[in-house]
């Protein structure tokens, strides 16, 4: 009989850890009644609102990158870049793999034809770091000889030619007045 006794007890015993291992109401939230739908309100207003806000963002950033990467090195058709990054916007992102691929290839075609491979603004940068200064009497020089160069393949525009005579005289000793009012 003591066996039995003890066959009981082991099945209570079992009985009584399974009761007190089931949860007696299980909840998917730490919320509930009024808290659970002002959350889920919320929660629904940051995902129609907010995240089309960011995905937007997002995409625009990653499109006009070549264009800020033709900006830093000088590219020379940095403006057609731009175009291509803007109309990429428009196309839902189909051309900006051109527009990557042109901001960061070497415009050979461009040099051989314009005697450079630089946009006339990095000439004037230039230009205005000689009058300040800034620049060494090598680096001057060089850039005159560069665009003497590009005076030979072709007519400089006024601009490039106004900027070739700055660096002229600030070579042959000092800024001309003319150059000085012109830069503010």
């Amino acid at each position: 009989m003591m066996d039995r006794t003890a066959h009981d007890r082991r099945r209570i015993s079992w009985a009584v850890a399974a009761l007190a291992l089931a949860p007696a109401s299980a909840r998917a939230s730490f919320l509930s009644g009024e808290a659970l739908d002002t959350a889920a309100d919320w929660l629904a207003l940051i995902v129609i609102v907010l995240v089309p806000i960011v995905a937007i963002v997002a995409f625009w950033l990653v499109h006009i990158l070549p264009e800020k990467i033709a900006e830093k090195k000088q590219h020379p058709q940095k403006a057609a870049i731009n175009v291509l990054c803007l109309l990429s916007l428009v196309f839902g992102g189909m051309l900006w793999p051109f527009a990557w691929i042109l901001a960061y290839t070497r415009p050979i075609a461009y040099r051989v034809a314009y005697g450079t491979d630089k946009h006339d603004d990095y000439y004037h940068e230039k230009a205005e770091a000689a009058r300040a200064g800034k620049l060494s009497h090598e680096e001057m020089t060089n850039l005159k000889r560069e665009l003497d160069a590009m005076a030979e393949k072709r007519v400089l525009p006024l601009e490039l030619a106004r900027t070739r005579d700055v660096l002229a005289s600030v070579l042959a000793g000092g800024a001309p007045a003319e150059a000085k009012g012109s830069a503010a």
